[in-house]
């Protein structure tokens, strides 16, 4: 509760006195700042070139470093990047230059797709 009155100048409406307001600063003054560009991005979604042309039928595994990997959950993919995963098969998994370190991409037979790391024991 508030006792009492409210007290102010409500019928005021001149602006404050100048000796508050900022000082004004001629833009000729001021150095040049350079821009960043800022470009949108899906929440929890990294904006880099290899996940943006990403066409798992278009990669070709790396010469070395592909390891074999057993599933540990069913997955279903979001998308036609993504490889639907099944609960104990083994698919064939390597990593990419410039790739989410989250996902991997999935080989099973002729499919291929992104594949969470989180859903993998890899082997060898």
């Amino acid at each position: 509760r508030f006792s009492g009155t409210f007290i102010g100048n409500a019928e005021s409406t001149s602006p404050p006195p100048a000796a508050t307001s900022p000082p004004a600063v001629a833009a000729a003054t001021l150095p040049a700042v350079p821009t960043i560009p800022v470009v949108p991005t899906i929440g929890g979604v990294p904006n880099t070139v290899a996940e943006s042309v990403l066409n798992p039928n278009e990669v070709k595994p790396p010469a070395s470093g592909t390891r074999k990997a057993r599933v540990l959950y069913d997955y279903e993919a979001a998308d036609s990047t993504e490889l639907a995963l099944l609960a104990d098969e083994m698919i064939t998994v390597y990593s990419l230059p410039g790739m989410d370190p989250d996902w991997l991409i999935g080989e099973r037979g002729n499919q291929k797709g992104k594949v969470p790391v989180t859903y993998l024991e890899l082997l060898s």
